[in-house]
């Protein structure tokens, strides 16, 4: 196994930066554009990671400290934050920055590795599922996202790059 808590926590601590870095004082539009239906823009991603934090990762984790396997914990509602867009992205990136600090301070002051990573709870969908498991998919989901949000962006001037579609690797993804 890859997983090092210290490892996760640099991906988890780089995304609000790197997301700030690449978005802020972006043209709506390139944070309104999507995939089609359905599909999330990247300001619809940053709120998505709003929620998250205020919902997910460090309740769940705390959940499985609390309960263990006892029973499972709430469901998360991965689209909970199309119901929420107020504000500039600026500001979004901002309560982003903040709740993910605190989130983090959290993670380090609640986890000692070695006595807890391979504790238990109960995904309402999952099953079993343990604290590094947790944290591990809480790292690959930021990825994800980062990855999504180029991936859209690239879509837009896809009909755009002509001829040279053919060597833009992030457009063959999507094809």
């Amino acid at each position: 196994m890859n997983f090092n808590l210290d490892e996760a926590i640099e991906v988890l601590e780089r995304t609000p930066q790197t997301l700030e870095h690449f978005l802020s004082g972006l043209s709506s539009g390139w944070l309104s554009c999507s995939e089609g239906d359905g599909t999330w823009n990247a300001t619809e991603v940053i709120d998505h990671l709003i929620e998250g934090e205020k919902t997910n990762w460090i309740p769940r984790l705390e959940w499985i400290l609390q309960e263990g396997e006892n029973k499972p914990f709430p469901p998360f509602d991965r689209f909970a934050h199309l119901n929420q867009s107020e504000g500039t992205i600026e500001q979004k990136l901002i309560a982003f920055k903040t709740i993910r600090a605190e989130n983090i301070a959290k993670l380090k002051s609640q986890i000692e590795p070695k006595a807890h990573l391979e504790l238990t709870g109960v995904h309402p969908e999952l099953g079993t599922v343990k604290i590094r498991e947790l944290v591990s998919t809480w790292a690959v989901h930021d990825l994800t996202h980062i990855s999504q949000i180029v991936r859209v962006m690239a879509e837009r001037y896809r009909a755009d790059v002509g001829p040279w579609s053919q060597y833009l690797g992030v457009l063959k993804q999507n094809k």
